[in-house]
C-alpha cells in the first residue's frame, strides 16, 4: 500500500491538477498512492452560514466545488479539524459536513457531537483499510464539539486536544506579580467569585492573573501540557482504529510552538505537549502521525520505528484568493468594507513586504509518500515541494515538484529541522527516503 501525506490545502480556485503541466506530475504521484490524505483548511460552505466574530485569523469561506478539485487531485482522506472550522460557526460546519457527505468523501475531525467528533473514519482500497483521526489544539472556547447527554443534544464542532499553558517565573518576579496582584483586588474577585459558585481557585502554588496561569521555577518561560481526559479519549479511539484497519493516520492541526536550542521562542519548534501527544498516540498504535498548522515545515522524528511529521507546511496555499469577507474580517484588519478583499490583502502584507508573501518559509512544502506491506512501514520517500513565491498572487500558493535549487533548499531545510531529532535521511534523484527495519 502506498500513503501519500500532505499538509494544509487552502484552496478556493480551480487546480487543475489533470491539466496543467506544471503541477500535474506532483500530483499524479498523489494519484498513484492507493491513499491520498490532505488537511481542509477552509470551509466549503458557499459562504453560508454566520460569520464567528472569533475566527482562524481570516474567515476561509469557500465555494463546495472545490471539492471536487482535490478529489480529482488524487485525495480520497481528508483531516477537518482546524482552527477554521467554525469561521461560519456552527451553520457554516453543518453546510462543510452536509457538502462532504453529499460527495461521500471520507473525513474526521469534526461531528455533530463530541463522539462523531473524536470517532475515526475508513477508507478501504484493494491494498487494504487506513483509518484517520483528526484533531486540533488551536481553536476558540466554545468551538471544540460536547458530549451528548440523556436529554440534550451535543454541539457540533471540531475534536479537541485541550492542553495547559502556564508562565514560569523566577521567584524574585513571581513576589512583583502576587503585589500587583493583589493591589488591584484581583484576589479580592477571586473570591467573592468562588463565593457565590461561579468560579474555583487554582491549583496550589498557581497565581491566576486575569486568565493566566504563573508559576514559579528557575526560568522564565512559557510550559505546556497535554489535557489529560483529551488525550486518553483520542488514545481510545486510536486503540480502536488499529484493530479494524491495516494503517492508522492521526492528524494534529496545531499552532503552538516552543523554545529552540538557544531558549528564543521559535515557530519551527513543536509545543512540548504536542511531542507528548504523538508518542503517546504511537504507543496506543498510530502508523504515522502527520502535524500541520504554522504553514511552514517542522522536524521529522521516528519515534519506535513510526515517522512523525511535525509540520508538512502548506499544501496549496491561496490564502490571498478568498472572494468574500464578512465585516467581523474588516474589523480585524483595521479596514473598512468598501476595500476589496484582494487588496485588504496586499494591504496587509504592505504589498507582500511582510507576512506570508516575504517569507520563504511558508512557500516550501513535502510530499511523504509511506509505502507498507501487510500494514509495517517499510519506507517513506519525502519529495520536496515548491508553492511558487515570487508569482503574483493568483498563481502562487499551487504546489508543484521543487527542481534545483528550490530542491536542494528544501532537502537541506528538512534535514535541518530533522537534526534535534537525530533522524537520518536517504538520497534518491531528488528526494529524501527513510528506511524502517521491523
Amino acid at each position: 500500500m502506498r500513503l501519500a501525506l500532505t499538509g494544509d490545502s487552502i484552496l478556493f480556485r480551480r487546480l487543475n491538477s489533470q491539466k496543467d503541466e506544471t503541477i500535474s506530475p506532483l500530483f499524479d504521484l498523489i494519484r498513484e498512492c492507493d491513499v491520498g490524505f490532505t488537511n481542509l483548511e477552509f470551509v466549503a460552505n458557499d459562504f453560508e452560514g454566520d460569520p464567528a466574530l472569533d475566527h482562524g485569523g481570516t474567515h476561509f469561506g469557500a465555494p463546495c466545488w472545490v471539492l471536487d478539485e482535490l478529489n480529482d487531485a488524487g485525495f480520497n482522506l481528508y483531516a477537518a479539524a482546524t482552527n477554521h472550522s467554525l469561521d461560519y460557526s456552527i451553520s457554516g460546519l453543518r453546510k462543510m459536513m452536509q457538502a462532504l457527505d453529499e460527495r461521500e468523501m471520507v473525513y474526521a475531525g469534526i461531528g455533530a457531537n463530541l463522539e462523531e467528533a473524536r470517532r475515526p473514519a475508513y477508507t478501504t482500497t484493494p491494498a487494504g483499510t487506513v483509518s484517520l483521526l483528526s484533531c486540533t489544539s488551536t481553536f476558540a472556547r466554545g468551538q471544540e464539539a460536547s458530549a451528548q447527554t440523556g436529554l440534550m443534544a451535543g454541539r457540533p464542532g471540531v475534536n479537541p486536544l485541550h492542553f495547559n499553558k502556564t508562565y514560569q517565573v523566577t521567584s524574585e518576579e513571581a513576589s512583583q506579580l502576587r503585589s500587583i496582584y493583589e493591589r488591584l483586588g484581583l484576589q479580592d474577585i477571586l473570591d467573592e467569585k468562588v463565593r457565590q459558585g461561579f468560579s474555583f481557585y487554582p491549583p496550589k502554588g498557581t497565581l491566576p492573573f486575569d486568565g493566566l496561569q504563573f508559576i514559579t521555577g528557575e526560568k522564565t518561560r512559557v510550559q505546556t501540557q497535554l489535557n489529560q481526559k483529551d488525550l486518553s479519549e483520542i488514545v481510545k479511539w486510536v486503540e480502536e482504529a488499529k484493530l479494524v484497519s491495516d494503517v492508522v493516520v492521526v492528524s494534529i492541526h496545531a499552532h503552538e510552538s516552543d523554545y529552540n536550542a538557544d531558549g528564543i521562542p521559535d515557530i519551527e519548534v513543536p509545543a512540548a505537549f504536542l511531542r507528548d501527544f504523538t508518542h503517546a498516540v504511537i504507543d496506543a498504535g498510530a502508523s504515522v502521525v502527520v502535524c500541520h498548522g504554522p504553514h511552514l515545515l517542522r522536524g521529522v522524528e521516528i519515534y519506535k520505528n513510526t515517522p512523525i511529521f511535525h509540520g508538512l507546511g502548506n499544501f496549496i496555499g491561496q490564502n490571498e484568493l478568498v472572494s468574500r469577507l464578512p465585516m467581523d474580517s474588516y474589523v480585524a484588519f483595521r479596514y473598512t468594507p468598501d476595500m476589496t478583499p484582494h487588496k485588504l490583502y496586499k494591504g496587509r502584507s504592505e504589498n507582500d513586504t511582510k507576512g506570508f508573501p516575504s517569507d520563504q518559509r511558508f512557500w516550501d512544502s513535502m510530499l511523504p509518500v509511506c509505502h507498507f506491506e501487510d500494514g509495517v512501514l517499510k519506507s517513506v520517500d519525502i519529495h520536496p515541494v515548491t508553492l511558487g513565491l515570487g508569482l503574483a498572487a493568483h498563481k502562487r500558493g499551487v504546489p508543484y515538484l521543487a527542481k534545483g535549487v528550490d530542491n536542494i533548499r528544501i532537502q537541506e531545510k528538512i534535514h535541518d529541522l530533522s537534526t534535534p531529532f537525530e533522524t537520518s535521511f536517504g538520497k534518491e534523484d531528488g528526494y529524501m527516503t527513510l528506511r524502517f527495519d521491523q
